[in-house]
């Protein structure tokens, strides 16, 4: 293998590790900060993919990113609605909107469960004009990825400060002292979802508009993997400041993307990805255990030396 197919591998897996990190972001402030496990995921990922894609179809390929994240806000907020005003389990709720949301996504693509981009101007393609006369020729995808993710961060390290960052975080802890202090926890959680779906959603805009095309099952299995990279990004930054967790996050998203693209390359069967996915999450679980655990086994073993 080259070294110039080793760096093409690499800037592959930096940009789609890049652009999933955005809906690990999302589970960074749904799952990690408020405690709530969102299911409509792979739904909202698709919605962003289709909305961004219709409206740079449209003509207006910049205003294709807002309308992706408004499209995703709206889908959270249906989704906090049903847990917390019509008492459904946050669980059930993710699966009813994701359920509903391929009708929906299927509708906004006039129809059809594929929307070809090959023709169409998009963020990327508008950029890629912007570069070519530039040393940053071919850098785009990198270039548009790397802004989005740095832009959410920069947001989630502030807001995750605020007076109302800090309500959706003490939600997520302890929902009994929210209410024993005056918050309403209906609005920190309406919130925190709204905002996270946003996240997914300009993810999904992302990953159609530089694939150029837009598919009714491109956000399957969205979660498991962002969930996975979550946990490996926990590994390693699991007890340390917001901002850090942050990154780690993004780190955990890229290093994951580097394990499917090495898999790809060496040519595994495409229907083992997705148990390639399940045993990635299964040992980013079990590494912190491990780490629980070392302790009290180094303990045994000094116990059972002393025995002797």
């Amino acid at each position: 293998m080259s070294f110039a197919t080793i760096l093409g591998l690499g800037q592959t897996a930096l940009e789609l590790g890049l652009i999933n990190s955005l809906v690990v972001l999302s589970l960074f402030l749904s799952y990690s900060m408020l405690n709530v496990c969102d299911l409509s995921t792979d739904g909202c990922f698709t919605l962003g993919a289709a909305v961004g894609a219709m409206v740079a179809i449209a003509g207006y390929p910049y205003l294709s990113l807002p309308a992706a994240v408004c499209a995703g806000m709206c889908s959270g907020f249906v989704t906090a609605v049903l847990q917390t005003r019509m008492g459904v389990d946050s669980l059930l709720a993710g699966i009813v909107v994701n359920t509903g949301l391929y009708s929906v996504n299927i509708a906004i693509m006039g129809g059809k469960s594929l929307v070809n981009l090959n023709k169409v101007p998009t963020v990327f393609s508008m950029l890629k004009d912007v570069l070519k006369p530039t040393a940053l020729k071919g850098l785009e995808t990198l270039i548009v990825a790397l802004l989005a993710v740095a832009i959410v961060v920069v947001f989630l390290s502030w807001f995750l400060r605020t007076r109302l960052g800090l309500s959706i975080r003490a939600t997520g802890n302890n929902p009994d002292m929210v209410r024993s202090s005056s918050i309403n926890p209906i609005m920190t959680t309406t919130v925190g979802l709204t905002i996270s779906n946003g996240f997914t959603a300009l993810s999904g805009c992302l990953l159609a508009q530089s694939q150029k095309s837009a598919d009714i099952n491109i956000g399957s299995g969205m979660l498991t993997v962002a969930l996975a990279s979550l946990l490996i990004g926990g590994v390693f930054f699991g007890r340390r400041r917001i901002p850090v967790r942050a990154i780690g996050a993004v780190i955990g998203a890229f290093l994951f993307r580097l394990v499917y693209t090495i898999a790809l390359r060496f040519n595994m069967p495409s229907f083992m990805l997705k148990a390639t996915s399940s045993v990635i999450v299964i040992l980013a679980m079990f590494i912190p255990y491990l780490k629980r655990q070392y302790p009290n086994f180094c303990r045994r073993l000094e116990a059972r030396k002393g025995g002797r």
